[in-house]
C-alpha cells in the first residue's frame, strides 16, 4: 500500500512537471508505464524466488497436514467410545494441549511466511527499480511508472501500449539479476 502511494505521488509530480515546466516540451518529455508484478512474475529469477516461495510454504504445510491428522485420529480414538473414563479423559487432556500447539504452530508459520514474502517484496522492488530506471535511461525516459493491476491500486488509467516497457524492464531485471 505504501508503494502504491509513493507510486501516485511519483506519477502526479512527474505529470504536473509537465503541465507546468517551460523548458520541457512534448517531444522531450517522455514517460513510460510497466506493471512490476508482471516483472517479478515473468522473470527468471523471480519465478525462483516464487518458486523457492511456494516450497517454502509447501514444507510448512506438510508439517501442518501432518499435525491435523493426527489431531483427527486422536479424535476419532477419542469419540469411539471405547476408552475407559480415565483414558478418556487422558486423551482429551492430550488433544487439548496438541490443539493448542497445532494452533500455536499455524499461527507461527502464517507470520514465518508473511515475513518472507515482505522480504521478497522489498528486495525484488529495489531490483525491479534499478532495471526500470536503466531502461529509462537508455530510452530517454523522465519517469517510467509502474501503471499496477486489479488487485491494488491502479495509478494509470489510460496509456497508450506503445507506452508499456514492461517487456523491457523483465529483459533489463534478467540481464541485472543472473
Amino acid at each position: 500500500m505504501e508503494r502504491t502511494r509513493v507510486t501516485g505521488l511519483i506519477s502526479a509530480g512527474a505529470l504536473w512537471l509537465a503541465m507546468v515546466s517551460p523548458g520541457l516540451s512534448a517531444e522531450t518529455f517522455k514517460v513510460a508505464v510497466m506493471n512490476q508484478q508482471v516483472v517479478v512474475e515473468q522473470s527468471k529469477a523471480g519465478k525462483r524466488a516464487l518458486e523457492e516461495l511456494k516450497a517454502y510454504s509447501m514444507t510448512r504445510q506438510k508439517i501442518i497436514n501432518a499435525d491435523d491428522q493426527e489431531l483427527k485420529e486422536l479424535e476419532q480414538t477419542i469419540q469411539d467410545g471405547k476408552l475407559t473414563d480415565s483414558a478418556k479423559q487422558e486423551k482429551q487432556g492430550q488433544f487439548q494441549a496438541k490443539m493448542e500447539a497445532y494452533q500455536r504452530r499455524l499461527g507461527d508459520f502464517n507470520r514465518e511466511i508473511q515475513q518472507k514474502q515482505r522480504e521478497m517484496v522489498a528486495e525484488y522492488s529495489k531490483k525491479v527499480q534499478a532495471a526500470a530506471q536503466a531502461v529509462g535511461e537508455k530510452n530517454g525516459y523522465v519517469a517510467v511508472i509502474d501503471k499496477g493491476n486489479e488487485a491494488a491500486i491502479k495509478i494509470v488509467l489510460y496509456h497508450q501500449p506503445a507506452l508499456d516497457v514492461t517487456d523491457q524492464v523483465v529483459k533489463e531485471f534478467d540481464r541485472q539479476n543472473k
